[in-house]
């Protein structure tokens, strides 16, 4: 992603808490800002805050372009100062957006199958690349089926409009929505019924669950691609503050930025412990 990237002003239009801490924002931009493309990020903060002084990552939720202006909306969960900031902004505004930025999940055609896993905040993504496929073509005729888990019903976000775009199977570890369990585990009993040679799999939560996917596609020929959640700074790989451990071509470990070379990597590729 080029560093001269650049930073665009936008109007904030709506920002509605959707469930206790977690926020849907909706950011009106100029026309000239850049099409995400599924799995890309947004580096966002308050105009004229000097603290925090660096932007918050967030996922591309869900992007609209009309005749003068996009909107851009992210979901976003308040987990320390700069998303209490955030949680305060009310309709008009202004917020400073650079991106989009970083590797996007690749889109293949039509023909086949997409499953999308999504733990916690992860669901955001997710729902990019639901609304992607559904907007294609032959979205109408795609299967596609989204498994979300979170710790309980309470933490469970952004459903409606999943649920909307393809068949949804919903996991709580407190059992209080659906399948008991973690959302891995949900999927792992669906497995066997996939045809995997026309199956694409797109993921995106918390290393640990991420880590039980790859255990269970360890030995599958399937094609996975997932998004790393990791604390990123500038966003555009200068600070090397997000890097991950990655095998080459030949097995050995190297190291990429997370905000660069990422966010999104193939599942098989990623060195987890």
């Amino acid at each position: 992603m080029p560093l001269n990237k650049r930073i665009l002003t936008g109007d904030v239009i709506s920002n509605r808490e959707v469930a206790e801490g977690h926020f849907l924002m909706a950011v009106k931009l100029p026309f000239a800002f850049e099409t995400p493309l599924p799995g890309q990020f947004i580096m966002l903060r308050i105009k004229g805050k000097s603290e925090p002084f660096l932007g918050r990552p967030l996922s591309v939720y869900a992007f609209q372009r009309r005749r003068e202006k996009v909107i851009c909306e992210v979901l976003y969960r308040v987990v320390g100062k700069g998303t209490q900031q955030f949680s305060l902004l009310k309709f008009g505004s202004t917020v400073e957006v650079l991106g989009p930025l970083g590797r996007s999940f690749t889109i293949f055609p039509s023909e086949k199958d997409v499953i999308l896993i999504a733990g916690g905040m992860g669901i955001a993504p997710m729902t990019y690349v639901a609304g992607h496929y559904r907007g294609s073509k032959a979205g109408s005729k795609m299967k596609m089926i989204c498994y979300t888990g979170a710790r309980s019903m309470d933490d469970l976000v952004a459903l409606e409009r999943m649920e909307v775009l393809c068949k949804t199977k919903v996991s709580t570890d407190d059992g209080s929505r659906g399948y008991h369990g973690m959302v891995t585990d949900l999927f792992k009993n669906d497995f066997p019924t996939l045809n995997i040679k026309k199956t694409v799999i797109y993921a995106c939560g918390p290393r640990p669950m991420l880590k039980a996917l790859a255990a269970i596609l360890e030995d599958q020929p399937v094609i996975c691609e997932v998004s790393l959640e990791e604390r990123m700074a500038c966003g555009v790989g200068v600070c090397l503050g997000c890097v991950t451990a990655i095998k080459d071509d030949r097995g050995n470990k190297q190291y990429k930025r997370v905000c660069k070379e990422g966010p999104v990597f193939n599942i098989k590729d990623i060195m987890w412990d």
